[in-house]
């Protein structure tokens, strides 16, 4: 595996290839403190995961994670002192697939590792089962092939996505709350973290509703939770 970290504080740097180096003694960290050269090197490297700081010297890290996203869907955890959560929001909503604040905890940061890796891979049946595919309107989602396609248009959604849509789609006219959604898709680990629900949702909406403003699938349910009425 082939770590690239985004930050400008060698402690951080050090701490981060310690962690690494206990963990995976094969991989190796490949680092910078500047983010336009992160950039290049999300390009040249081919990293498994990028580890980015916001707090760059040359430029914001929100924007260097703007350009990797034009180029590459590699899984990329923010690790930052800002915790603030519309920044966090932000970060997600930008296609960061987390957002750890300082200080961290070694177990923490192996922890949240190993679920953006998780999420960016193809996700299995959990039941071994094929099931059939499901099909409501201009809605549908094969589940022997992963495959979504809405009207006569295949759409791509990330491994995350996907599980959110087939929760939402076996619970189909229920709704489902955000915190169960939470531990389903993202795990017990991340319980009352519910802004990543909510982005994702967004996500959903942008690509399988036709007005994502006016979504007529995919209904929050005062705040509670989403259903999907497709």
């Amino acid at each position: 595996m082939r770590l690239l970290v985004i930050e400008d504080t060698t402690e951080i740097i050090d701490t981060i290839a310690q962690i690494i180096d206990l963990r995976w003694p094969e991989a190796s960290v490949v680092s910078t403190r500047l983010g336009q050269t992160g950039v290049e090197l999300a390009k040249t490297e081919n990293p498994n995961l990028i580890i980015l700081d916001l707090g760059l010297p040359d430029i914001d890290g929100f924007h260097v994670l703007r350009q990797i996203r034009r180029f590459s869907d590699v899984p990329v955890i923010i690790l930052t002192v800002r915790g603030d959560e519309m920044d966090k929001i932000r970060g997600l909503e930008l296609g960061a697939d987390d957002y750890i604040v300082k200080p961290f905890s070694p177990g923490e940061f192996l922890a949240r590792m190993k679920a953006a890796l998780r999420h960016r891979q193809v996700p299995e049946s959990t039941t071994g089962v094929a099931e059939k595919p499901f099909i409501r309107g201009t809605l549908r989602v094969d589940f022997g092939s992963h495959e979504v396609v809405v009207g006569s248009k295949p759409v791509k959604l990330s491994p995350s996505e996907y599980d959110l849509l087939h929760e939402l789609v076996t619970n189909e006219g229920r709704v489902v709350s955000k915190q169960t959604l939470l531990e389903k898709v993202w795990g017990p680990k991340y319980a009352g973290e519910t802004e990543y629900v909510d982005v994702y949702i967004k996500r959903l909406k942008e690509t399988l509703e036709k007005e994502p403003g006016h979504p007529v699938q995919i209904l929050d349910e005062s705040g509670k939770g989403y259903k999907l009425v497709a």
